[in-house]
């Protein structure tokens, strides 16, 4: 009988991605199955993030919420995982003994392994090493192919911004070959995914081989979009710095790469990213932006922003509001800054206070929202060409879509098989976070 298998994720696209590859391993070489229920679990896992404030408070807190579980059934087992758990280490099994298995991100395909080492024994197993790119050759084949799929083409972060864990979490870049990659997306293509979404920690940095050469993420991309069945293609997340020519003109080459591309820039101000250490200014993000618009003019930005950094000043922040201005983001990510540990700026004096820090990320999300939502009410009107990504979330009764520039889009349908296609939609109405429309083809 199959043992039961509960998977929490916090964070990003890669740990969806993970938590997904772990479920198929466990269920291949574990005879395990998931269940939506913490309590009829026999084996939890904790898929962790360490980027934003307090992530290993919030690990414990949930590891003590799973302790009461554990108590009325002794042979449950806790596995924690990600980036806090290669950040921690066996420091999470001293701190909550009722931990029985630690394994970082570059590890997860030894979960089955570690899980039956620790039924052997009463021994805590724990795997924070960074063997590569070992884990993709263990990565079951995809089962099934969603209308948009995610395809992790690389691992890790040679950057070094002062803020970010990630290099000391995920280890140094490593990129998958080409092939392998390709060989991912024809399956998925086959199952029915139409759309490939790139994942990497600095994915514009990809250089997997094709054909024993480096390649590039541009030279993957085209390849991809000779592949049958693909017709959208998206990438997260872009570093500026690593933004090159052949991606751009990528824009112009390939008609399935979509019209929104995510490029945190932090901040605008130029002092404030050098104490960042984002190896670029506002001048250069600024022409890189306009050569892809030159290119794709149609196309939406949006990005991420740290507010609040140390030493950050009025002056600072005003020019983080101009920036937003000039280039009108889109959907954009805003977060106030939290030191992080081993990280350079966590030795810096963090002298803005919080007051201070949550007025100017209010203002910086009112501007944010309010030219979100100023795109949304110019779609009105207009006829968009939308890959239909499933039933609505919140209406049975709809269906949901996504347009070139992602932009979700709600429509009355109960015809499952427009599910992974691409339709022409009609909107007429612009709400908060979405648009409502019709089918118009």
């Amino acid at each position: 009988m199959p043992k039961k298998l509960y998977i929490k994720t916090h964070g990003c696209q890669m740990n969806e991605y993970d938590s997904e590859k772990m479920a198929k391993i466990l269920k291949q070489e574990a005879n395990f199955e998931i269940t939506n229920s913490e309590h009829e679990a026999d084996l939890i896992v904790l898929n962790t993030c360490s980027i934003r404030e307090k992530a290993q408070e919030r690990v414990f807190h949930q590891i003590g919420r799973w302790r009461k579980i554990k108590n009325k059934k002794p042979g449950l087992k806790i596995a924690v995982g990600g980036c806090v758990a290669s950040q921690e280490g066996d420091k999470i099994i001293k701190r909550a003994p009722e931990v029985d298995i630690v394994f970082g991100p570059q590890s997860l395909h030894r979960l089955p392994e570690l899980y039956k080492k620790k039924e052997k024994a009463k021994k805590a197993q724990i795997d924070i090493s960074f063997p590569k790119l070992e884990k993709f050759s263990h990565m079951p084949a995809p089962d099934k192919g969603e209308p948009s799929s995610f395809v992790s083409i690389m691992e890790g972060c040679n950057k070094y911004c002062s803020f970010c864990v990630v290099p000391m979490t995920r280890g140094h870049e490593v990129s998958r070959t080409v092939e392998d990659i390709l060989s991912e997306v024809k399956l998925l293509s086959k199952k029915g995914t139409a759309e490939i979404h790139y994942l990497g920690q600095n994915v514009n940095n990809f250089k997997g081989t094709y054909r024993g050469q480096v390649s590039s993420l541009a030279n993957l991309i085209e390849l991809t979009g000779k592949i049958d069945g693909i017709k959208r293609i998206r990438f997260t997340t872009s570093h500026p710095h690593e933004f090159k020519d052949d991606l751009v003109e990528a824009y112009a080459n390939v008609p399935q790469l979509v019209s929104h591309v995510h490029l945190p820039i932090q901040s605008g101000s130029d002092r404030i990213l050098k104490l960042m250490r984002r190896r670029y200014d506002t001048n250069k993000y600024l022409k890189l932006v306009e050569k892809i618009k030159k290119i794709r003019p149609e196309i939406r930005f949006s990005s991420d922003f740290i507010v609040g950094f140390p030493g950050e000043t009025e002056e600072d922040f005003l020019a983080t509001m101009n920036i937003v201005k000039k280039i009108k983001f889109d959907t954009s990510y805003s977060f106030i800054y939290s030191q992080r540990p081993n990280t350079p700026a966590s030795q810096m004096e963090d002298n803005v206070p919080d007051k201070v820090k949550k007025d100017r990320l209010d203002l910086l999300q009112e501007r944010l929202n309010h030219i979100s939502f100023g795109y949304s009410r110019k779609l009105v009107g207009t006829k968009q060409n939308c890959l239909v990504m499933g039933v609505s979330k919140k209406d049975p009764g709809q269906l949901q879509a996504r347009t070139i520039c992602d932009r979700v889009v709600n429509f009355q349908s109960d015809d499952y098989d427009l599910i992974g296609q691409l339709v022409n939609i009609q909107v007429n109405e612009a709400l908060p976070n979405s648009l409502r429309g019709v089918i118009n083809n």
